[in-house]
């Protein structure tokens, strides 16, 4: 499904503060807020606005730890900020200080 919009250098910022942010929360074990931030990340102008809706359902229907929903839901993000950055020119990369733990992680996936 093709995003409703194209993604723009403001998105990426607000989408990488709100995952470092969220990152920094699950790593204080502040899980309920960290999830709230990963929400907010992959909402940020989504590929498929259901997407989100239904891992949250998946979620809610097993026995998983609050800690293991947090993981589920920052994996999501990551995946969903590495699509937006991958949607940028090399010119509008340069404009985004993306962090370099999450080139990284993002280069070892690819």
């Amino acid at each position: 499904m093709p995003r409703e919009q194209t993604v723009s250098v403001e998105q990426v910022r607000e989408a990488q503060e709100l995952f470092k942010n969220g990152m920094d929360l699950h790593q204080e074990k502040k899980f309920k807020e960290a999830i709230e931030l990963f929400k907010s990340c992959a909402s940020v102008n989504p590929e498929d606005a259901s997407h989100l809706g239904e891992l949250t359902k998946k979620l809610k229907s097993g026995s998983y730890k609050l800690d293991q929903e947090s993981i589920a839901y920052m994996g999501c993000s990551a995946v969903h900020l590495n699509s937006l950055v991958a949607e940028l020119t090399e010119e509008e990369k340069e404009e985004v200080p993306i962090e370099q733990s999450l080139l990284e992680a993002f280069n070892s996936w690819h």
